[in-house]
């Protein structure tokens, strides 16, 4: 008798310490499972040029890149506004450089990262505004700064994300990758960066609803007991 008192306290206040936590964790995972991946990513917002390129008969080779770029790491070659380009990496830094003089042609411009957005971008806004960013918000996570970031005037609230040394799209952000990432973060119970899904509030979180469920299962089983007896 005082045994099945206890557990149906312990039961209660479980649940209640619980519930709320419960609830979040199924609202999440709702969300999460109902709104495609691919949408969550912005596929649907931009692309990245697949256009074949266009060979530069005035290229200069990779011996001459080493000779004006000391420390070279590797050389790649890569379409920009259907120009070729080199994106040359020293250590940690990437650059773009030409391919025809070897001069650098990073940090990206104003104007030519607006081409580069219009060209990626193809949902149906116009460019509201372009932004330096030297300091990343949480949206782009870990990403380096400095980026340029561009917003469109469109009900997703679009923004997309370029890197000023190298031209490529880091990101794409719209609110309903905003509501996913609000949504994870309730789901993993880490909210701070957003990243941590073994964090000990969370270990705790599911040691509690499994002592719940534990505590739940053995109520039932003394309710069939008990009944079996009367």
């Amino acid at each position: 008798m005082q045994t099945s008192f206890w557990v149906r306290r312990a039961h209660k206040w479980l649940g209640l310490v619980i519930g709320v936590q419960a609830l979040l964790w199924m609202i999440s995972g709702l969300y999460m499972v109902v709104v495609p991946l691919d949408v969550i990513h912005g596929d649907h917002l931009a692309h990245v040029s697949t256009e074949p390129l266009k060979p530069d008969a005035t290229r200069i080779g990779h011996a001459r890149l080493a000779e004006l770029y000391p420390g070279l790491n590797s050389v790649r070659l890569k379409n920009m506004l259907g120009k070729e380009v080199y994106e040359i990496r020293q250590g940690k830094d990437a650059a773009l450089v030409d391919v025809a003089t070897g001069a650098k042609l990073s940090p990206l411009d104003r104007g030519t990262i607006m081409a580069l957005a219009e060209e990626s971008h193809v949902g149906e806004g116009d460019i509201r505004g372009i932004e330096w960013v030297t300091k990343a918000p949480s949206e782009v996570g870990s990403r380096p700064v400095p980026l340029w970031a561009v917003h469109y005037d469109e009900a997703g609230d679009t923004t997309l994300y370029f890197s000023p040394h190298t031209g490529d799209l880091v990101a794409r952000r719209h609110n309903l990758w905003r509501i996913f990432d609000f949504v994870w973060m309730l789901h993993i119970m880490d909210y701070e960066e957003r990243t941590d899904v073994n964090n000990t509030l969370l270990r705790v979180a599911s040691i509690t609803g499994f002592a719940f469920a534990l505590s739940g299962a053995w109520l039932l089983l003394y309710s069939f007991t008990r009944r079996k007896r009367a």
